[in-house]
C-alpha cells in the first residue's frame, strides 16, 4: 500500500465561480509531489486537526505559508509581520507534536520549518532584510529567488543532495534561536540557515525552501520512503 503522508493546509478566503467563501486549499505542487514519490496525499483541513487523525498517518509534511504568530516565541508581532494564522498555528502544532511523539517521518517546508523550530523551543529572525549582509530570499509576490545552498557533510540532507545543490526560496523571516534538539544542515552563502535536521530521530527534516517548486523530487521520495 501506498503511505499515507498528511499535508497542512491553508485556510483563506478564496474565490472561484461564482463563490466567495472560507477555504481549504494548498498548493497542487504539493500533492503532485507526494503522489510522484509513492505516497498518497491526504490534506489535513486547518481547524480540524487531531493527534487521532495524526496517528492514522505514515508521514507529515508541514507547508509553507503565512508567518508564525511571534507570541508563540515570546516576542511581540514587529511591523512586517503583518500576516499571521493563529489558528493555523495551533492545528500545525498539533501535528507536529503528535508526529514527533510517533516519531513519523516528518518533512517541515518554509514556515513548517520556522515552526517546527518554535515548537521544539527556538525562535525567529521576524524580517531576514533587516539583518546585515543577508541577500535576496524573497524576490516578491509569486517569486522564487534560484540560490545554492551548502550541506553539512555527514547529515542526511548531505546524503540525500550532495554538497551543494540548487533550491527555490521566498521566505522573509529565518530561524535565530535554533531549538536544542535540532541541527543546522544547510547554509544559504550569506550564512542563513536553510535547513535543520533532528539527530536520533528516524526521519525529520526542515528545508526553508520549497522543494515542491520545480522537478527535483529527492526529498519527498525519501520521505515517502522513511514512511515506507
Amino acid at each position: 500500500m501506498r503511505p499515507l503522508i498528511g499535508i497542512t493546509t491553508y485556510r483563506e478566503q478564496a474565490r472561484w465561480g461564482t463563490w466567495d467563501v472560507a477555504a481549504i486549499l494548498l498548493p497542487a505542487s504539493y500533492a503532485d509531489a507526494v503522489a510522484g514519490a509513492g505516497g498518497e496525499p491526504v490534506l489535513l483541513p486547518t481547524g480540524a486537526i487531531s493527534a487521532e487523525v495524526v496517528a492514522r498517518l505514515d508521514g507529515l509534511i508541514v507547508a509553507g505559508g503565512a508567518d508564525v504568530d511571534p507570541a508563540r516565541y515570546g516576542q511581540a508581532a514587529g511591523p512586517r509581520t503583518t500576516v499571521v494564522r493563529p489558528e493555523r498555528d495551533e492545528s500545525e502544532l498539533t501535528a507536529l507534536q503528535a508526529a514527533l511523539d510517533r516519531d513519523l517521518p516528518v518533512l517541515a517546508i518554509c514556515r513548517g520549518m520556522q515552526l517546527l523550530n518554535v515548537a521544539l523551543g527556538g525562535d525567529l529572525v521576524q524580517h531576514l532584510p533587516d539583518v546585515e549582509d543577508t541577500g535576496v530570499h524573497d524576490p516578491g509576490a509569486g517569486l522564487y529567488h534560484r540560490r545554492e545552498v551548502r550541506t553539512e557533510p555527514g547529515s542526511a540532507l548531505h546524503r540525500l543532495l550532495g554538497p551543494t545543490g540548487p533550491v527555490a526560496c521566498h521566505h522573509h523571516q529565518a530561524l535565530a534561536r535554533i531549538a536544542p534538539d535540532l541541527t543546522p544542515s544547510a547554509w544559504a552563502e550569506d550564512g542563513v540557515v536553510e535547513a535543520v535536521e533532528a539527530p536520533g530521530r528516524g526521519f525529520c527534516l526542515g528545508v526553508q525552501w520549497h522543494p515542491e517548486v520545480g522537478v527535483d523530487r529527492r526529498l519527498f521520495a525519501a520521505h515517502v520512503d522513511a514512511a515506507r
